[in-house]
């Protein structure tokens, strides 16, 4: 199977109320060179619950461009997508979406 690279980023939203609310936060998950692709990918599927293809478009973008938004919704479910994803020494950060 040969990843592609998205044109736009297709990040994983709570809820449509958080976004016209304005809460949405996102994680951003950055490119290492200490994890293998496949680490990475399941590791966001673990985290966001992402099928297999988003997962590896997520991972291609942070790979291609250096960071990919892989979640965004409420901060303590961003925290939660974070813990999981920092639990294999993944580089993420938590920021406001916008």
């Amino acid at each position: 199977m040969s990843p592609q690279v998205l044109e736009t980023p297709d990040v994983f939203i709570e809820s449509e109320e958080e976004i016209e609310r304005g809460l949405p936060w996102e994680v951003i998950l950055y490119n290492d060179d200490d994890h293998s692709f496949d680490e990475v990918v399941l590791q966001v599927r673990k985290a966001t619950g992402a099928s297999l293809q988003k997962a590896v478009d997520i991972t291609m973008e942070a790979h291609t461009y250096g960071r990919a938004v892989c979640y965004a919704g409420a901060l303590e479910r961003c925290e939660r997508v974070a813990a999981i994803l920092r639990e294999i020494a993944l580089t993420v950060e938590i920021d406001r979406a916008g």
